[in-house]
């Protein structure tokens, strides 16, 4: 059981290192993965593992990555901001 938990865990590290990776559209999903599997490990073992991760991928997580809102003023500058 032990070994099953720490695997749990660094897969979970691992899955968050490639989230800057993903696409945009994939980010919720992933994040929602991650956490609910993480929540269900905690919870109920492997099968709440299985079972809050796909629940998670459904429903979505929070974004991670910073949203950029660019546009251009008046004299054709270009502004952009981090939000």
């Amino acid at each position: 059981m032990r070994k099953i938990f720490i695997i749990g865990i660094g897969a979970t590290f691992a899955a968050l290192a490639a989230l800057p990776v993903t696409a945009n559209a994939q980010e919720r999903a992933v994040t929602g993965a991650v956490i609910g599997a993480t929540a269900g490990a905690v919870v109920a073992g492997p099968v709440g593992a299985v079972v809050g991760g796909v629940i998670g991928a459904n429903v979505g997580g929070p974004r991670i990555t910073p949203r950029r809102s660019c546009w251009r003023d008046e004299f054709g500058q270009r502004h952009c901001r981090t939000r």
